[in-house]
């Protein structure tokens, strides 16, 4: 192999494994990313590592939850690159976990990048200390939005830490398998408007799930009303508890017959054509957002966490946080959200370019660092356009 074709062995950690279609998302954009720059061997750190391998185009998987530090050390030990990320991945109690393989990259010398990621909560005070030590001893930091920037600041990361965008916003849709909508019972007259909920947890630790189910059974009982629409319910998460969660909402609504809870599984380009035949969404999760904004969807959001409302921000989306929203507050929303749905949809379509030019930066310092050559940039790069 001539040096010009020389082979990067990238090793990529993050919450992986078939959990959440979000971060599957981000998965498969920043593995295509790299597969379209250079000859790369990947090798995915993932919590099951037969559905990694069965989902993405990469060499090989590990289950690093269950393999010691001396068992993982050799696999870091011969990679030119660890990437740290993307998705929300820095929070507390999880951080201590993820960063292990960052630690043992450091100690053997292989450059890290931490690719996109959010962050926070982060409060523990050991966490915060191993958060602010290991990153400051990284290559190269990039988050996804500016509280994450914040948060990392906060912890004490000295180093720059650069503002990118998801890399999920970089993904393509994918054919639907044949007769998809049929057997979902969506092949009917009526318009579709999709729902997406999420559970309670470390990452969303202010959620009142009985507050919150009252409040878009509410919505959605409206929505079959005003609209005169059929609304589906889109778990993102399908082995934990949105399908649950999903049902419980139906089972407050008093149209419950005009509600559906997806029941196939679905690859995540396959999700994200699926939210193409939407008309509108109401959402909680942030990829189910990235994916009603890369259709083109109009939406109106309940950010529950800052990540949300980062995302909102930056398609400039006036949205109060959940818990400052009731019943009548949402369906105003809606109600307003729909009547200026075109100026919606315009907007999404004007600003999701510089966005999805934001996430291909992160690729392009990883490229970088691989290389030291420095791939042709746009004139504006993003992270000085968000300072």
């Amino acid at each position: 192999m001539s040096e010009g074709r020389k082979l990067f062995r990238i090793g990529i950690s993050g919450s992986y494994g078939g959990l959440n279609l979000g971060d599957e998302a981000i998965l498969q954009s920043i593995v295509t990313q790299l597969r379209q720059s250079l000859p790369v061997e990947i090798v995915v750190f993932s919590r099951n590592p037969d559905d990694t391998l069965r989902r993405h185009a990469v060499d090989r998987s590990l289950a690093v939850r269950t393999l010691s530090k001396e068992e993982v050390a050799p696999e870091i030990e011969r990679l030119d690159l660890f990437i740290l990320g993307g998705g929300g991945i820095l929070f507390d109690p999880e951080a201590k976990a993820f960063l292990r393989e960052v630690s043992l990259a450091l100690e053997k010398n292989v450059p890290v990048m931490v690719y996109a990621i959010g962050a926070g909560p982060l409060e523990e005070p050991t966490t915060l200390k191993l958060v602010r030590q290991t990153l400051n001893r990284v290559a190269a930091v990039t988050v996804r939005e500016r509280s994450a920037r914040q948060v990392l600041e906060d912890a004490g990361v000295e180093r720059e830490i650069l503002v990118t965008a998801d890399p999920a916003l970089l993904m393509e849709p994918e054919p639907l398998p044949d007769e998809t909508l049929k057997r979902e019972g969506l092949d009917g007259d009526r318009r579709l408007v999709g729902f997406s909920v999420r559970e309670p947890g470390a990452a969303a630790p202010d959620i009142d799930q009985d507050s919150y189910h009252a409040l878009l059974a509410n919505a959605a009982d409206y929505i079959v009303e005003r609209l005169e629409a059929d609304v589906v319910f889109v778990p993102m998460e399908r082995s934990v508890l949105d399908v649950q969660h999903s049902h419980a909402v139906v089972a407050q609504m008093k149209r419950p017959q005009r509600a559906t809870v997806l029941k196939g599984e679905y690859t995540a380009g396959q999700l994200l054509s699926l939210v193409g035949h939407f008309e509108f969404a109401v959402g909680m999760r942030l990829h189910f957002l990235v994916f009603a904004a890369l259709q083109r969807v109009p939406f109106v959001a309940l950010p529950y966490a800052p990540k949300v409302a980062g995302f909102l921000e930056a398609l400039k989306t006036d949205t109060p946080p959940l818990k400052e929203v009731n019943a009548g507050r949402l369906i105003a929303y809606v109600d307003r959200a729909w009547d200026v749905r075109r100026r919606i949809r315009n907007r999404i379509g004007q600003l999701i370019p510089e966005l999805q030019e934001r996430a291909r930066e992160t690729n392009r310092i990883a490229l970088r660092l691989l290389t030291g050559e420095h791939p042709d940039e746009p004139k504006t790069p993003a992270s000085e356009a968000l300072v």
